[in-house]
């Protein structure tokens, strides 16, 4: 959820979305940077959320993912989580690295799917990195609207 203006990030209001704001997120403390990098964290996750008129449409950039390494699941209350975790290649003491800039981890997503959403019938794939998770929406059903003659 962002109240915050696109130039701290997001700058759209998500209600569905359960992401708590986080004024602190993206900056680490001294301990933190003296931490080893096994507790790097993967929190990159970046997810977008369509809406077309038969499904919720949500796309997830997950790089070097296998989709053994991704779960998809829907609790009750209608929340759709995607989870994971990137793990960190095994390093030899022999190597000598000059840089890292890959991040592992784990990482994980939550979203409030609105009262259309048909949550036993979500179906996820993974293509090239990119997990396509489709919500299918209940049909809104028409009013039905009855022509009334008028006497008189």
């Amino acid at each position: 959820m962002s109240l915050i203006p696109s130039f701290f990030g997001h700058g759209v209001y998500d209600p569905f979305s359960l992401d708590l704001f986080d004024p602190f997120n993206g900056f680490r403390s001294l301990s933190d940077q003296l931490r080893s990098s096994e507790t790097a964290s993967f929190t990159g996750a970046t997810i977008d959320w369509k809406e077309t008129p038969e499904a919720h449409v949500f796309k997830a950039d997950l790089p070097g993912l296998k989709k053994e390494e991704v779960k998809v699941e829907v609790e009750e209350g209608r929340v759709l989580q995607i989870s994971g975790e990137r793990k960190k290649e095994h390093e030899e003491k022999k190597d000598r690295w000059h840089r890292v800039e890959r991040s592992s981890g784990r990482f994980l997503r939550r979203f409030r799917l609105p009262e259309n959403a048909k949550v036993d019938q979500v179906k996820a794939a993974m293509e090239n990195g990119v997990l396509t998770v489709t919500v299918p929406k209940e049909e809104v059903k028409k009013p039905v609207v009855k022509a009334i003659d008028i006497s008189g």
